[in-house]
C-alpha cells in the first residue's frame, strides 16, 4: 500500500479561509471543512476544543484523526486544504469510530476515490 503524504496546517489564517469557505459537512463524531488550494498537496489541519477534554484526550483525538487521514490519504483527491473539527462525542471513542467517520466525510464530499491503485 502506497501512502501520500499530506501537508499541515498551522497558520490561524490558514485555518479561518478554510472556515470562510464554508464548504462543511459533519456527522456524530466529526466535521470537516474543504477549500480548493490550487496545488496538487494535500494540506490537513487539526482543531479538538477544549469542551471535549482535557490535554491527554485532545492529543489523543488529534493523532487518532491525523493517523486515519495518513492511512486514507493515497485515495484522497489531491489540492484540498481540509480542516477537520472533533466534536465531544468523540472524546470516548477509538480509531475505528474516527476512520470510520472519517471517510464517511471524504465520500460525502465526493473526494474519496474506492480504487486501490492511485498514484
Amino acid at each position: 500500500m502506497k501512502y501520500q503524504y499530506f501537508e499541515t496546517l498551522r497558520k490561524n489564517s490558514d485555518f479561518r479561509s478554510v472556515y470562510n469557505k464554508k464548504k462543511s459537512f459533519g456527522d456524530r463524531y466529526l466535521v470537516m471543512y474543504i477549500k480548493e488550494n490550487g496545488t496538487d498537496t494535500i494540506r490537513l489541519g487539526v482543531s479538538v476544543s477544549k469542551k471535549v477534554g482535557n490535554s491527554i484526550v485532545r492529543h489523543r483525538l488529534a493523532r487518532l484523526i491525523r493517523e486515519s487521514f495518513r492511512l486514507e490519504s493515497h485515495r484522497i483527491t489531491r489540492g484540498l486544504d481540509i480542516v477537520v473539527v472533533a466534536r465531544t462525542s468523540l472524546s470516548d471513542k477509538g480509531y475505528k469510530e474516527t476512520h470510520q467517520s472519517m471517510v464517511h466525510l471524504c465520500k460525502h464530499f465526493g473526494i474519496y476515490n474506492d480504487e486501490e491503485n492511485l498514484t
